[in-house]
């Protein structure tokens, strides 16, 4: 499974920004997809994940109310519309193919393929 992620770039706090992740190579629409994010020097964190169908959605609590998930499994895309930016979303946002259909499992061993990620830097 190949997985490209796009869309990142510099904004000013406040701005939108959205991030796509198109997904080749392999059965798509049977997993999860999720977005990460991680800055030098820390973990890779969880930002938000999608169940297989679509239906059922979860954020973290930093970026929840900012940030919609969403995704076409006709097109294999997932994308992360990333509104009312702040400056520590600041990262590179990584996209990522679950192990499993369900959202419920969010640690980073739970996906098995991982995009190459996509710089978002948000400036005062």
């Amino acid at each position: 499974v190949q997985l490209q992620a796009s869309g990142g770039g510099l904004v000013q706090a406040g701005d939108s920004l959205r991030l796509s992740c198109a997904v080749s190579g392999g059965l798509f629409r049977g997993y999860a997809m999720a977005w990460f994010r991680q800055t030098p020097g820390k973990e890779r964190e969880f930002v938000s994940i999608i169940n297989s169908s679509g239906v059922r959605k979860y954020y973290a609590d930093s970026v929840q109310g900012r940030f919609i998930i969403s995704r076409d499994n006709a097109k294999n895309m997932v994308s992360l519309q990333m509104n009312s930016l702040k400056l520590e979303d600041t990262a590179v946002y990584y996209c990522a193919v679950s192990r499993f259909s369900g959202a419920e499992r969010r640690r980073k061993d739970d996906f098995v393929s991982w995009g190459q990620g996509t710089q978002v830097t948000v400036s005062s």
